[in-house]
C-alpha cells in the first residue's frame, strides 16, 4: 500500500506537469481555459499513455522512459512554476475543507484496494504479459503470433508499463487502475452538490451511475484491466460533457473548444479499447459548428491532436498484429510477413463474441433466439437485469424523443438527446456484440441513468411550466387573506418536484449506506493481509515449457496460465503454429 502511494504520487506529478502544459497550449491557441485540476490530471494521463506507445516503438519501457519524463516535468515546473501556484492556490482554495478530507480519505481507500484484490483470469491469460513485452521489448513484430490476444494492444497496457517502476523495485507495479479509479471517484463527489441546490442535474445522473460502477470494481481495481480503464474513462467522459451543457456561464457552455478536446479523449478511449470507438459519435457536436464557422485552423489543431493520440497506437498494433484494428479484418492494408492469419483474426474475434454471450457451443453464438434467452437467464444479475430491461425501454424512448425533436426542430433538445442517443448506439453495439457487462458497464449504467435523469428533468420543466399558468390565472382570484396561488399548483410543485427528487435522494442515500456497510465487510475480510507496505505481486503462472530455436517458450498446463511470470509465455501446447523470425526475442514471430 505504501508503494501504491509513493507511485501514484509520482505519476499524479507527472501527470498535472504535462496536463498543465498541455492546458497553456489549449489557452494561448483555442482560446479556452481549462480549470478544473481532475481535467488537467486526465490530460495528463493521456499524454502519458501517448508518450509511453511512443517510446515503446524504440526500445523497453522503463528507466530510461522515466528519466526523460521527469526531466521534462521539472523543467515545466522551473518554467511554469508562477502559474502552476496560481492554478493549485485557485483549486485548493475552491475545494471546501470537509471536501478536502473526503478526498484524502478516498486516496487511501483507493491505495488499500489497489494494494490486494482478486485478480480477474484475463490477466493471467495475457495482461500481464502484455505489460511485461512493453517493459522489456516495447513492442516486437508479429508477437500477436505468440499470443493472439496480444494483438488486442490497449494503450493502458503502455501506460501501466511505464508506471510500472520495475526498474526501480525490482518487480511490476500495476496500480494505474486504481488511480483512474480515485481519479472518477473525485468527481462523483460532486453528486452531493445536488442536496444543496435541491435537484438533480443530468450530470448528477452520470455520476451516480459511476458511482454505482466503482462499487463493482473495488475488489478487482488491483489487475491492470483494460475494461477498468476504458469503463472510468467514458465515464470522465459523459459527466464532462453533461456538465459542459449545465455551465450557467452562457460563454463557456456555448464553446466548442471543451467539446472537442472530450472527443479527443474520446480518441483515447478508442485507443483503450476498439469496442469503445462508437463513443465518438458525439463529434457530431462540435465538427457541425467548426465546419459550420469555418474555422480552419482550430479543426487542423484538433485533427492533429486526434492523430497523435491514434497514430502510435495504430502503428503498434500494425507491427503486432499486421492489421490496422485487431480483432477486425475490415482494413486490409499491409502486406508483412509476420501478419496473423485472417482466419486467426475471425476466429479469435468470433470466441469473443461468443463467449461474452455465455455460450460454450461456437455453433449457437450467431443465433439470436438461442443464445439471448441464455445469456440474459444465467449471466446476469438481478439488477443487471433490471439495467438491461431499463436499456431497452430507453433505446427504444431515445429514438422516439430524438424523432420527436427533430420533427418539431427543438435545437434546445438536441444537446442533450445527442448524448443519450451515442449512449443508446454503443449499447447496441456491445449488445450484440460480446455483452459480457464488464466489457460495457458504462454503457448499461449511463443508458438506464441518462433517460431517468432526462425524463424527471421533463416533468420539472413541465411542472414550472403548469405553476406559471396557474399563476397567471389565479391573479385575479385573489383570497382574502392574501395572495395564495391555489391548491392546484402546490400540487403541481409536489407532484413535478418533490416526489421525483425526493425519490432520488432517498435511493441515493439508502444505496450509499448499503454500499459503505459493503466495503466495511470487504475490508473487515482482506485488513489482515500482509500487503501495506508491497503490492500483492502477480500470479505465478505455468512453469511447463520448451524450447524454440534456443529460445525457452513458456506455456499453459491444465492447471495454470501463462500469468506475468515466467516470461515469455503462450497460452497453447507446444505443438505451437508460429516460428521465430530472426534469432532472438526481440526479432518477432511469424505463422508457420
Amino acid at each position: 500500500m505504501l508503494t501504491i502511494i509513493f507511485n501514484w504520487l509520482y505519476i499524479l506529478f507527472t501527470c498535472f506537469c504535462m496536463g498543465f502544459v498541455f492546458s497553456r497550449f489549449v489557452e494561448k491557441y483555442l482560446n479556452y481555459s481549462v480549470k478544473r485540476l481532475d481535467s488537467v490530471c486526465m490530460a495528463g494521463l493521456v499524454m502519458a499513455a501517448v508518450y509511453a506507445q511512443i517510446f515503446s516503438l524504440f526500445g523497453g519501457v522503463g528507466a530510461a522512459a522515466n528519466l526523460i519524463l521527469t526531466a521534462a516535468c521539472i523543467g515545466a515546473c522551473a518554467a511554469l512554476r508562477h502559474r502552476m501556484a496560481v492554478f493549485l492556490k485557485c483549486a485548493w482554495r475552491n475545494c471546501p475543507l470537509p471536501r478536502r478530507l473526503v478526498v484524502l480519505l478516498m486516496f487511501f481507500v483507493w491505495s488499500y484496494f489497489t494494494s490486494r484484490g482478486y485478480m480477474v483470469p484475463d490477466m493471467n491469460l495475457y495482461h500481464g504479459q502484455s505489460i511485461r513485452w512493453i517493459e522489456e521489448y516495447g513492442v516486437v513484430k508479429g508477437l500477436g503470433n505468440l499470443h493472439m490476444r496480444f494483438g488486442y494492444n490497449s494503450s493502458v497496457f503502455a501506460l501501466s508499463a511505464l508506471y510500472s517502476m520495475k526498474f526501480l523495485l525490482g518487480y511490476s507495479l500495476h496500480a494505474v487502475n486504481g488511480l483512474i479509479a480515485f481519479l472518477l471517484s473525485t468527481m462523483v463527489l460532486e453528486v452531493l452538490e445536488c442536496f444543496r441546490r435541491r435537484k438533480m442535474l443530468l450530470s448528477d445522473y452520470a455520476r451516480a451511475g459511476a458511482a454505482y460502477y466503482l462499487t463493482t470494481i473495488w475488489d478487482e481495481i488491483i489487475a491492470p484491466s483494460s475494461d477498468y480503464a476504458v469503463m472510468c474513462t467514458l465515464f470522465f467522459i459523459v459527466i464532462k460533457w453533461l456538465s459542459q451543457l449545465e455551465e450557467e456561464d452562457r460563454e463557456r457552455r456555448e464553446n466548442i473548444a471543451p467539446y472537442a478536446l472530450l472527443c479527443v479523449a474520446a480518441v483515447y478511449a478508442l485507443t483503450l479499447k476498439v469496442t469503445a470507438g462508437l463513443i465518438l459519435v458525439l463529434t457530431v457536436k462540435p465538427a457541425y459548428r467548426l465546419l459550420a464557422e469555418k474555422r480552419w485552423k482550430e479543426i487542423g489543431i484538433y485533427l492533429l491532436m486526434g492523430l497523435v493520440t491514434a497514430v502510435p497506437w495504430m502503428i503498434r498494433t500494425v507491427l503486432i498484429t499486421g492489421w490496422l484494428l485487431y480483432p477486425s479484418a475490415a482494413i486490409d492494408l499491409f502486406r508483412v510477413d509476420w501478419k496473423v492469419p485472417e482466419e486467426i483474426l475471425r476466429g479469435d474475434a468470433y470466441c469473443i463474441r461468443t463467449w461474452g454471450r455465455g455460450s460454450n457451443q461456437l455453433a449457437d453464438g450467431d443465433r439470436l433466439l438461442v443464445w439471448f434467452p441464455n445469456w440474459f437467464r444465467n449471466e446476469l444479475s438481478l439488477m443487471e437485469k433490471i439495467l438491461v430491461l431499463g436499456d431497452w425501454i430507453s433505446c427504444v424512448a431515445a429514438a422516439g424523443m430524438a424523432a420527436v425533436a427533430a420533427i418539431k426542430r427543438k435545437r434546445e433538445k438536441l444537446d442533450m438527446l445527442l448524448v443519450l442517443v451515442t449512449m443508446a448506439v454503443c449499447y447496441l453495439f456491445w449488445q450484440f456484440n460480446a455483452p459480457m457487462p464488464r466489457y460495457g458497464y458504462a454503457y448499461i449504467l449511463l443508458l438506464a441513468a441518462l433517460l431517468a435523469g432526462y425524463i424527471i428533468e421533463e416533468m420539472h420543466s413541465a411542472a414550472k411550466l403548469h405553476a406559471t399558468e396557474t399563476e397567471h390565472a389565479t391573479e385575479e382570484i385573489q383570497s382574502p387573506e392574501g395572495n395564495c396561488p391555489g391548491p392546484f399548483l402546490k400540487k403541481g410543485h409536489f407532484m413535478g418536484k418533490a416526489i421525483p427528487a425526493g425519490v432520488c435522494y432517498m435511493v441515493l442515500t439508502a444505496y450509499g449506506l448499503y454500499k459503505l456497510y459493503v466495503c466495511g465487510c470487504y475490508i473487515a475480510g482482506t485488513y489482515r493481509l500482509e500487503n501495506y507496505i508491497w503490492q500483492e505481486t502477480y500470479v505465478e503462472g505455468s512453469q511447463e515449457h520448451c524450447e524454440m530455436d534456443g529460445v525457452t517458450i513458456y506455456y499453459s498446463s491444465v492447471s495454470a496460465w501463462p500469468g506475468y511470470d515466467p516470461f515469455p509465455a503462450a497460452p497453447e501446447p507446444p505443438e505451437f503454429e508460429f516460428e521465430l523470425r530472426g534469432e532472438g526475442l526481440k526479432d518477432g514471430f511469424r505463422h508457420k
